[in-house]
């Protein structure tokens, strides 16, 4: 799908954005001729992505996205450097495993506030900001498969997620009347996480299951968040989009002795 210039001189906010899905994104919100604010926990590493991404008006703001001042600062920078933004991309999110016996409560409360309470802090603040400044626009939420499956070991990220959907569609259903439309984005597997590294025995298992045969990429990603930010999604709110090569409708694994067709 070709975009054209629609993108050109908006102004995008994309939190986890040194991660391999945001990285992505934000590189192809640039590639669109936006404009794009970066932020993660490195400001160096989120500095030599701007020079990276080499659109002109971006910028990298770091924050810690379990501090609710460093979240209203993001916020106002961006204000002061934009009025307001007209896209927010909520990519950060963390994924450690551990069984439920075996975890502190503090352990849980870093991944609520990390993968939900920060969406909700981001999505309130730059909301107030865009109907302060009279702009319309749309956020896009990155899920995961885990809100509508129990993965053993994950519980916390799988009860996160669960709830981002639900929150995608309050805020769908309340931002609606200003022009904003809130979505959600599911992304299918994807190896390569520095926060969760995988064997190659667990990769290979989990690519054989996926219907389409192959794992997520960017080529994947980066469009379909543009869809959705897009006026060609003008009428799309309240949704979740799987792209995950059908791994979320059901999965190749077979357990029988036949194991092809025909």
């Amino acid at each position: 799908m070709e975009f054209g210039t629609q993108f050109q001189g908006q102004g995008v906010v994309v939190t986890g954005a040194l991660g391999l899905f945001g990285r992505g994104i934000a590189k192809a919100f640039a590639a669109a001729g936006a404009k794009v604010c970066v932020t993660d926990m490195d400001q160096a590493a989120l500095e030599e992505l701007v020079t990276e991404l080499g659109a002109e008006g971006s910028f990298a703001r770091a924050c810690e996205l379990t501090s609710a001042d460093d979240m209203d600062n993001l916020v106002a920078v961006v204000g002061d450097a934009w009025g307001a933004p007209d896209i927010l991309i909520n990519n950060a999110g963390i994924y450690p495993s551990g069984f439920l016996l075996d975890m502190d409560t503090s352990d849980w409360d870093r991944i609520m506030d990390v993968n939900l309470r920060a969406p909700f802090h981001l999505s309130r603040g730059f909301a107030l900001q865009m109907i302060n400044a009279g702009k319309t626009g749309s956020f896009v939420n990155i899920s995961s498969g885990a809100a509508r499956k129990m993965r053993r070991t994950v519980v916390p990220y799988c009860v996160s997620k669960t709830a981002l959907d639900r929150l995608t569609k309050g805020f769908a259903v309340e931002l609606a009347e200003f022009g904003i439309r809130v979505n959600a984005l599911e992304p299918g597997f994807a190896a390569g996480s520095s926060v969760s590294a995988l064997s190659e025995e667990h990769v290979s298992r989990a690519i054989r299951g996926i219907p389409l045969g192959r794992s997520t990429s960017m080529d994947d990603i980066g469009p379909a968040v543009l869809y959705l930010s897009s006026r060609e999604a003008s009428y799309v709110t309240g949704t979740t989009l799987s792209v995950d090569g059908g791994n979320s409708a059901g999965t190749l694994d077979v357990f029988q002795d036949k194991k092809t067709p025909l």
